[in-house]
């Protein structure tokens, strides 16, 4: 799948972010390693913390489904320059792959592509863990 169609899927999303408290909406579309695409939005919460970030929204979407390898995903918002994921987000993209592209834009098309680890260097992983 071509990044500009994986940013199409995203930008779709996008519009059915739930964000009313922030009003910065947010869509993700994760290509899983079978071809199928995964979509997420961000769903926000009175109670702040309770809200979901797209990414792990299509993570969940992915995972629930089946499906725990991937090759990118695209993040889209309407950000001064290209969308980055959050800190939790980063955790959970190199959870499950961390060589994967994210391609972070905005709706100008500000575009930077990185791989999941190169935004979390020294991630947490499972080997980390004592029985591991």
């Amino acid at each position: 799948m071509e990044d500009k169609d994986l940013i199409a899927h995203a930008r779709e999303a996008r519009e059915y972010a739930y964000a009313p408290y922030s009003r910065f909406q947010v869509g993700a579309a994760l290509h899983g390693r079978s071809g199928r695409v995964y979509t997420g939005c961000n769903v926000e919460c009175a109670s702040y913390p309770a809200g979901t970030c797209a990414e792990r929204c299509a993570v969940g979407k992915a995972v629930s489904e089946g499906e725990t390898e991937f090759t990118a995903i695209a993040v889209i918002g309407d950000s001064q320059g290209p969308c980055a994921p959050c800190g939790i987000c980063r955790q959970v993209l190199c959870e499950f792959s961390p060589d994967m592209r994210v391609i972070m834009t905005n709706l100008e098309g500000d575009t930077l592509i990185l791989a999941a680890s190169e935004l979390l260097p020294g991630a947490f992983t499972k080997t980390d863990l004592p029985d591991a």
